[in-house]
C-alpha cells in the first residue's frame, strides 16, 4: 500500500510531521488485525495502538489530536473510499451565542424558473458528518 501521505500534494505532503508517518505505517502494519473490531470506524492510531475510536470523525479526530502523539487519522476498512470535501467561502455571524457560525443567502423556491423567496444571514445545516470550516 502505497502511503496515504504521500498521495497528497507535494507542498502539503512535505508539511507533515515525521510521527504522523510513522504512525502510518505502524498502523498498515497491523491494520488487518483491527479489522474486526473497528471496521467501519474512525481511528487515530499512535504509537502502535489506537489511541481514538468512535463513528463521529470530528470527535475521534479531536480526541486524538488531544493526545498530543501525532496520530495517524483514517476511517478502518474505508482507506481507499475518498472523502470529498467542497471548498466554499461563507460571511460569519460573529454575534451568534457560543461561536461564530458561517451564513448564506438562500432562495425558496416553489418549482424551479418560478419566483422565489430570498432569505439573508441563514446559518447552513447540510446535514454533513464532518467539516473544515476555518
Amino acid at each position: 500500500m502505497k502511503s496515504i501521505v504521500d498521495q497528497l500534494p507535494p507542498e502539503i505532503a512535505r508539511q507533515m510531521h515525521p510521527d504522523c508517518r510513522k504512525n502510518e505505517v505502524e498502523y498498515w502494519a497491523v491494520r488487518d488485525q483491527l479489522l474486526d473490531e473497528y471496521r467501519g470506524k474512525w481511528i487515530g492510531f499512535a504509537d502502535g495502538r489506537v489511541v481514538a475510536s468512535g463513528t463521529s470523525p470530528v470527535t475521534v479526530f479531536h480526541a486524538a489530536e488531544a493526545t498530543g502523539l501525532r496520530p495517524f487519522f483514517i476511517c478502518v476498512g474505508k482507506e481507499e473510499q475518498p472523502c470529498r470535501i467542497r471548498r466554499a467561502n461563507f460571511a460569519y455571524d460573529t454575534t451568534y451565542a457560543g461561536e461564530p457560525l458561517p451564513t448564506v443567502t438562500v432562495e425558496f423556491l416553489q418549482a424551479s424558473g418560478s419566483p422565489g423567496i430570498v432569505l439573508d444571514r441563514i446559518i447552513p445545516d447540510t446535514g454533513a458528518d464532518a467539516s473544515v470550516l476555518p
